[in-house]
């Protein structure tokens, strides 16, 4: 029989600073002074070794991981089974001030299966070429906190070949489509010799950079983000990044403060610029397809990617109740809420089944069980088997992680 906990802990999440981040949302969101302009990219919430929380426990921080082991309860008894006592999510704030790479993720039976293998090879877990970090799938999940942009699934045959008709620097690339086949257009661009990659993208610059420079580029567009390759991503000795025809290929997609989008397994995708809160599976399996200096492994990158076209399913929330909404996705191992509330509303959820992350982003909520309070930035673990209500002490907007 598992203890109920009636207690929910204060937690302190861990700063990434990796140099796409900004400099001011997060350090403004937690109310720290970044004296030394470092990027603050991401603020993690969860119990992943690279960057665990801490939580206080009896006046005491310790981080997130040792305190499940030590109250194997605070799981509850199905995730505690089902994930191998393990949290099963990180909970995540990304400020993104240059694009990031263009990824993908496998499925959980291809994360075991390039686990195993690579382990069978004896490639080192933090081998730069290695591919598979984990054996687990890492689907994710985001909501927008501001205007942001993202690259997400390939365009519709249609629109690719519009693409391919209308960009000039792309006109020889209309061999490679002409079964319309969207593999074959993506293996060519990802196999093709640097120098043809440069032959291609240098004119593009030429032609985009007088428009970039006059502002005329609007971000609607995929020229505009193009530039921003153009003036970040640069290979060593000048080269271009093959990475740039992703993204004329993929979606662009724009979310507004509020709306959500679920990236699953094989999707290609990237995040272009602006602040969101993410939750996702707990793994490091990355395919890179490009914006980057890290390992891009094309065979692995083509045998893994879904290649049909996507139309991108914006998410608003399944209304759960006047207070809360939920991001529904297939994914089993997460469920990202919003929660909204008026000065002196009050939420209570049902009886927590598993654990539960909870951060304030806007306002300030009182705990009705012991008149603890958590203002903008800061955030708390719910163990399971916790009944709790909060009471908005201002207009609140809080973000909330759990298992469905």
């Amino acid at each position: 029989m598992i203890k109920v906990n009636p207690k929910i802990f204060s937690l302190r999440g861990a700063i990434q600073h990796y140099a796409w981040g900004g400099y001011d949302y997060l350090p403004e969101l937690l109310g720290v002074a970044n004296t030394e302009h470092q990027p603050f990219a991401e603020l993690w919430m969860g119990a992943h070794h690279r960057g665990p929380a801490m939580v206080q426990e009896n006046g005491r921080a310790l981080p997130l991981h040792e305190l499940l082991e030590k109250h194997r309860g605070w799981l509850g008894q199905t995730i505690q089974e089902k994930f191998d006592g393990r949290l099963p999510f990180l909970f995540k704030v990304l400020d993104v001030r240059q694009m990031l790479s263009i990824q993908s993720h496998p499925t959980r039976a291809q994360a075991e299966a390039g686990f195993r293998r690579e382990n069978q090879a004896g490639i080192p877990l933090d081998a730069p070429h290695r591919n598979f970090k984990d054996d687990n799938h890492k689907p994710e999940v985001m909501a927008a906190l501001t205007e942001f942009w993202l690259l997400h699934g390939f365009k519709s045959e249609d629109a690719l070949e519009r693409c391919l008709r209308e960009v000039p620097e792309f006109e020889s690339l209309q061999l490679y489509f002409a079964e319309r086949s969207i593999f074959n257009l993506y293996k060519a661009v990802m196999e093709m010799p640097q120098e043809e990659v440069d032959r291609l993208l240098k004119p593009m610059e030429q032609r985009l950079r007088p428009q970039a420079e006059a502002g005329k580029l609007p971000k609607s567009q995929p020229e505009y983000w193009a530039m921003q390759a153009f003036d970040n991503h640069m290979l060593e000795g000048g080269h271009y990044d093959r990475g740039v025809f992703s993204i004329f290929f993929f979606n662009l997609v724009k979310v507004m403060p509020g709306e959500g989008i679920y990236q699953g397994a094989g999707i290609p995708h990237a995040y272009l610029e602006g602040v969101n809160v993410e939750l996702m599976a707990n793994s490091d399996n990355v395919f890179r397809g490009g914006l980057t200096v890290k390992h891009v492994d094309v065979p692995e990158l083509l045998n893994h990617l879904v290649f049909d076209p996507v139309r991108p399913e914006i998410l608003q929330g399944e209304a759960l109740s006047d207070t809360e909404w939920a991001y529904q996705t297939p994914a089993p191992d997460f469920q990202l809420n919003r929660i909204q509330l008026a000065e002196g509303q009050r939420y209570q959820p049902p009886t927590t089944k598993g654990p539960e992350i909870v951060l304030v982003i806007k306002g300030r909520v009182k705990a009705e069980e012991n008149g603890q309070t958590f203002s903008r930035g800061e955030a708390f673990f719910v163990p399971a088997g916790t009944v709790y209500a909060l009471i908005g002490e201002a207009e609140s907007l809080l973000f909330k992680a759990m298992v469905p």
